[in-house]
């Protein structure tokens, strides 16, 4: 028996402890079976760059629950855009990626293989396991669902995602500080969430539980709502920009300050369209999304506002990196390991799909089928977590806006 793992996409707070925990569950499971892992995800899989995993990391498995990033790598490949690869030097001029990638894992007589990203890691897992039953190879593909955005159909909870909240809280815990170097300072937090707000409104959420542990000292500069939240916008929600402008110049002039957290996907649309009626290129990636690092939200939000709010200093913050670099936490670590446990379990009983907690299942720890498997899943704004804390935002108490 061997076993192969792979984890692409963006970084997430799981990806080194999900295959630390799959390697544990097999060492009981599957003692003597070997374990590769492709190197930069799908990009080593199609060029057939794996690397062994010798006892002595089977012995220390442990170690990889403690650590962030990915131990074999990632990179973004859509195995069906064919175009890209060629460009990218993944395969050669008129091959299919998904015929490359399957004839890679028969040459290496991989049983099982482990896909560990979020919808488009695993969608191409689906295709990839498709294309092998096809051509009657019996090997069975099992994912994991991470990402920070906590956007994955039809599953209520990505792994990492609560540690990227609470990594993106601790984040702006230090960065709130900087509301002192300046008289009408404006701070936006700018979060990770291209379609979904929910890290952005997780990490308000998570931020504002700190604030409930510190003491203040309202008879200097050192009060509450100086450094508690006045926005938070995420891609759900239609900004009015005149309303806010008005609100958060009455809280500018009130504390001296505006701290705002804002979703990296926020107004997105608005943005775009903007740029391309300016003529100017938007560049997008091999699945087709804006390339946000290019659009830099925050940066357009910040000129706005610093305007219509007369700001004397602006600071735009992002906390991506730092959030989903981290290692995970023990809410996080829990959940990474009841799936791992899952997965190794279905992969040795050759049942393929993603290991993930299903919302149509009452959030039940299944083995959901790959065809059910899709991004873009919104937050719900309507949670009462949430619409409790914009209620203490908006108005806070005691304080009549």
């Amino acid at each position: 028996m061997k076993i192969a793992f792979l984890t692409a996409g963006g970084l997430a707070p799981c990806l080194s402890a999900s295959i630390g925990a799959l390697i544990r569950r097999y060492n009981i499971i599957a003692p003597h079976a070997e374990m590769i892992g492709y190197l930069n995800g799908y990009r080593g899989l199609l060029l057939g760059k794996s690397i062994s995993f010798p006892n002595a990391v089977k012995q220390n498995a442990d170690v990889l629950l403690k650590y962030g990033g990915s131990p074999i790598g990632n990179s973004r490949v859509k195995l069906t855009n064919v175009d890209d690869c060629v460009k990218r030097g993944y395969v050669k001029e008129g091959k299919n990626p998904l015929e490359v990638a399957a004839k890679q894992l028969i040459d290496d007589d991989v049983t099982i293989l482990h896909a560990i990203g979020g919808d488009d890691t695993n969608t191409m897992a689906g295709e990839l396991s498709r294309f092998l039953l096809k051509i009657g190879y019996e090997l069975t593909v099992v994912g994991l669902p991470k990402t920070v955005d906590n956007d994955v159909i039809p599953i209520s909870q990505t792994l990492g995602a609560w540690t990227a909240a609470e990594q993106g809280a601790i984040f702006f815990e230090n960065v709130v500080n900087e509301n002192t170097t300046s008289t009408r300072q404006l701070i936006i937090h700018e979060v990770m969430g291209r379609h979904c707000g929910w890290l952005t409104a997780a990490t308000a959420f998570e931020y504002r539980k700190l604030l409930e542990e510190k003491r203040f000292l309202p008879e200097i500069l050192l009060t509450r709502n100086r450094w508690d939240i006045d926005a938070v916008y995420v891609p759900e929600m239609e900004i009015d920009m005149d309303i806010e402008v008005e609100r958060l110049r009455k809280r500018m002039d009130e504390k001296d300050g505006v701290n705002i957290f804002l979703s990296e996907g926020a107004g997105i649309d608005t943005i775009v369209v903007e740029m391309e009626a300016k003529g100017e290129e938007v560049q997008r990636d091999a699945f087709g999304h804006v390339k946000l690092d290019f659009i830099n939200p925050g940066e357009w939000y910040a000129k706005r506002f610093t305007e219509l709010l007369g700001a004397e200093k602006t600071l735009v913050q992002k906390s991506g990196y730092f959030a989903r670099s981290a290692a995970p936490n023990e809410r996080d670590l829990d959940l990474i390991t009841r799936s791992a446990n899952l997965a190794a379990e279905c992969g040795i009983n050759g049942k393929g799909g993603v290991v993930g907690l299903d919302q149509d299942n009452k959030d039940k720890l299944s083995l959901i089928d790959f065809s059910r498997i899709k991004g873009g899943k919104p937050f719900d704004i309507n949670e009462t977590w949430f619409g409790d804390m914009l209620k203490e935002i908006v108005q806070p108490k005691g304080k009549k806006l």
